[in-house]
């Protein structure tokens, strides 16, 4: 075997300590910052490998995964209703990314289980209104398996008219109650 020459030997003990301050430096742990103090640190969005930074309630900060993100009113996952034209089960365009993001919530984590509840308002007959927002909830179903939420994540089912928002009998309260409400398990 040949023998090193004196230059490259230098070289590859600079490479080793570079990575060796390197590693040390990955593994020097975050000073504790006193009472009150608050850090930042990145909070990621499941299924999106995206980053944000944000403080949570009590002056605390943390990641979306030390909280629970459909609780969190900054959280496009705290909303949970799709609301519809009336006689229809299309889902307007303004719905589709709150769909899509309790998708990827779903797909992230596959443990999760949710219920699409159908509503209707008051007018029609009531066998009409379950067959309605049956349709309606099966439509947001079908949107989320498209965005990577499987079958068993998610049940529908039909309230029709029977459960309104808004027990008003005007436009206003019927537009609240055509809609679609997502209710995750043990909430």
């Amino acid at each position: 075997m040949k023998a090193m020459n004196r230059g490259s030997r230098n070289q590859m003990l600079w490479a080793a300590a570079a990575l060796a301050a390197l590693l040390a430096g990955c593994a020097t742990p975050t000073p504790e910052k006193p009472a009150g103090e608050e850090r930042a640190v990145p909070a990621v969005t499941p299924g999106t490998g995206a980053s944000t930074t944000g403080t949570t309630g009590g002056g605390v900060t943390g990641t979306a995964t030390q909280g629970n993100p459909l609780r969190d009113p900054r959280s496009v996952l705290s909303k949970r209703s799709v609301y519809f034209e009336y006689d229809s089960y299309v889902v307007k365009d303004e719905y589709k990314p709150l769909i899509e993001a309790h998708a990827k919530y779903l797909q992230a984590t596959r443990p999760a289980r949710m219920t699409i509840q159908g509503n209707c308002d008051e007018r029609g007959s009531r066998e009409y209104n379950i067959a309605l927002g049956q349709r309606r909830a099966d439509t947001v179903k079908r949107m989320m398996q498209l965005y990577g939420a499987t079958d068993a994540q998610i049940e529908t089912v039909s309230f029709g008219k029977e459960k309104p928002k808004n027990p008003g009998h005007d436009e206003a309260a019927w537009t609240e109650n055509r809609r679609d409400d997502m209710v995750y398990a043990g909430e």
